[in-house]
């Protein structure tokens, strides 16, 4: 009995499933990242410097390295710009009366997004695409919208830096 269960342990281990994103792919050589304000093609006010200040954050969490708001002086820089924001209405109230209101917002942020260590002619890491998504309701009082946007928005730049460190970083 022992012998098939250790037959058949080997025979599943060779299966083809294996898990992505185990390795970092930072050049050791890395010590100190610059982190330039994200370019804003949104017009949303503010967006560009609290996703600058989200990066910085995250990439500071990391604990490896040292993080300016400078591409001087630094091993590798990430640059960034905000090329979408969008809120988009996604639930309504008063349907049955005729009088339809919006109350059920989903808001997404795409960015362009380079990470290059200095003097490579390659990025390390890029995507012309990176994008994150947030919902937020306002329920029946309308002047709670921007105040709902605006927590919405602190959720969606967190998660979204925290994502776009994780995509840069680690072999994902």
């Amino acid at each position: 009995m022992k012998r098939r269960a250790v037959l058949l342990l080997l025979g599943t281990s060779g299966c083809g499933y294996a898990l992505v994103g185990k390795g970092v792919t930072t050049d050791a050589s890395i010590k100190r990242i610059g982190v330039p304000l994200f370019k804003d093609a949104t017009g949303k006010a503010g967006l560009d410097q609290k996703v600058t200040q989200k990066v910085v954050e995250e990439l500071l969490k990391r604990g490896r390295f040292d993080v300016v708001q400078d591409s001087q002086g630094v091993d590798a820089v990430v640059e960034g710009e905000l090329v979408a924001y969008n809120a988009v209405p996604t639930g309504f109230t008063g349907e049955d009366s005729g009088r339809t209101q919006a109350d059920r917002y989903s808001i997404t942020l795409t960015a362009r997004v380079r990470y290059t260590k200095v003097g490579a002619s390659e990025p390390m890491w890029s995507s012309d695409s990176f994008s994150y998504r947030d919902e937020y309701e306002i329920g029946a009082d309308a002047a709670a919208f921007f105040d709902r946007e605006d927590q919405s928005i602190e959720r969606l730049t967190t998660s979204f830096a925290r994502n776009l460190v994780a995509a840069m970083l680690e072999a994902f």
